[in-house]
């Protein structure tokens, strides 16, 4: 495959950083230092813990659109190229940035420019935190639906970014089917907007779509208009405790054959569930070896409660319905209850498969575990399938924690590679970044590839935006 078709004549940071004083004094930025050393990383390639200090990107923090378009002008000027980030909480290293590379930081970006329940629709953006968008919407009687794990602090650019789902994904889906309109900032410096107001638009083809979970290799994401919907009328967590966790993976089948449709559905295998007890004090594996944690929202919430107990005790499990209270605690614990023991090695990453072998991907967990000598656990959202697996090594008296063993890596590559071949994908939410490039071209043709690089080619002929990542 061939490499970008155009490369602008690199005259170097220090040269833009010269043009950047002379041309937008206005634009903070932060030459590369120790001190910006954080913004070479994202929350999935973070160093374990601290080496010598080395020295970080520089650093653009635009407060306009404008701004941006300043900025992408300029860099391609001097041939540097451009890693768009925003709050730094991806986990597959698609923000990660070298010390000749400028970062442009969306984290200025962060007006609510209109929120219109008539259209149902919100303009926000990049810089938005996906908590603050719906802390505006509330007093409305609205909501936005895409919540992935970090919705406090990631940022709805970066969640357009890697395409990120969350839980309530069962019912609403994942970000792409929030987002009807995008202003994107080109290579080039121009501004272009793309998609519909309208919740319906068919004309031309669908670049929204495109720009939709591209990790910024085709663009900078500035404005984005968002659909917002209703908060339903009401809202039950259910549980559903089991013996086992092959028992708890196969009632999810019972769910998806019942008429009712949760609006999240997340499995706990037992070695979650004892994660979650040693860090969190908790107690969950007193009730079972295996959790669903089930939402219901809307009407008729009683006739769902029904039926889809009747579904669930059917298929072994011990149901219940939570109070408020203790219902917002086992959230919080499926959000953030999971802590990584400074004692062992870890990897985790996320795969998505059919739902009906959801059953069959936890079952050749002890298989890979063996095979590794370690641990392999996941939380799923079952809903859609999407399994957030964890792989974790004791660490040895002596043993250097910053040096992780091949063996933990290559049982987590095991799992990806376990997902395809019963016809899953790499990555469900997290994005490729630049730690799964190698295991998406084992999923992705090399027709495919090729076409992809053409796009990549054809909006980036320099090859300036995100270099290295996702494609």
């Amino acid at each position: 495959m061939s490499a970008p078709s155009a490369i602008a004549p690199f005259t170097g940071v220090p040269a833009l950083l010269d043009d950047l004083r002379r041309e937008a004094p206005e634009i903070e930025v932060r030459e590369s230092s120790s001190e910006t050393a954080v913004f070479a990383f994202d929350a999935g390639t973070a160093p374990r813990r601290g080496g010598p200090a080395l020295d970080g990107p520089t650093v653009a923090f635009p407060a306009t659109v404008g701004d941006v378009q300043q900025l992408v002008r300029l860099a391609a000027r001097h041939g540097v190229s451009v890693v768009p980030r925003g709050a730094g909480t991806g986990l597959s290293g698609g923000a990660t940035a070298q010390p000749d590379q400028l970062v442009i930081s969306t984290d200025r970006l962060d007006r609510i420019v209109e929120v219109s329940p008539a259209d149902e629709v919100a303009v926000v953006e990049p810089g938005v935190l996906n908590a603050a968008l719906n802390e505006r919407l509330a007093p409305l009687g609205l909501f936005y639906a895409p919540d992935p794990a970090s919705w406090r602090i990631s940022t709805i650019g970066g969640n357009i970014a890697t395409n990120a789902g969350g839980l309530r994904c069962a019912k609403y889906g994942v970000t792409r089917e929030s987002v009807l309109a995008l202003d994107v900032v080109l290579a080039d410096g121009s501004l272009v907007s793309v998609g519909h107001r309208s919740i319906k638009g068919v004309t031309g083809l669908d670049l929204v779509s495109l720009f939709v979970g591209s990790e910024g290799v085709l663009g900078i994401v500035v404005g984005a208009t968002v659909r917002i919907r209703p908060l339903p009328v009401a809202r039950r967590t259910l549980t559903a405790f089991f013996d086992s966790t092959d028992a708890g993976a196969a009632a999810i089948g019972a769910i998806t054959a019942s008429r009712v449709r949760p609006s999240v559905i997340e499995f706990l295998d037992e070695i979650t569930l004892d994660g979650i007890d040693a860090a969190q004090g908790s107690g969950l594996s007193a009730r079972g070896a295996a959790l669903l944690l089930i939402e219901l929202d809307g009407f008729g919430i009683d006739e769902q409660t029904a039926e889809l107990t009747t579904a669930l005790v059917a298929a072994g499990a011990r149901v219940e319905v939570e109070n408020d209270a203790d219902a917002e605690v086992l959230w919080e614990l499926r959000r953030s209850g999971r802590r990584f023991d400074a004692g062992s090695w870890f990897a985790g990453g996320d795969v998505a498969v059919p739902k009906s072998r959801i059953a069959e991907l936890f079952a050749g967990f002890p298989a890979i575990a063996a095979r590794f000598g370690v641990s392999v656990s996941a939380v799923a959202h079952a809903g859609d399938g999407n399994l957030h697996p964890v792989i974790s090594l004791p660490i040895p008296a002596g043993a250097d924690p910053a040096v992780v063993p091949p063996a933990v890596h290559d049982a987590s590559d095991a799992v990806v590679r376990a997902a395809l071949a019963v016809g899953g994908t790499v990555s469900g939410e997290h994005g490729i970044g630049t730690v799964k490039r190698a295991l998406a071209a084992e999923e992705l043709t090399v027709r495919v590839r090729e076409a992809q690089l053409a796009v990549k080619n054809a909006l980036d002929p320099a090859g300036l935006f995100n270099p290295g990542k996702a494609l």
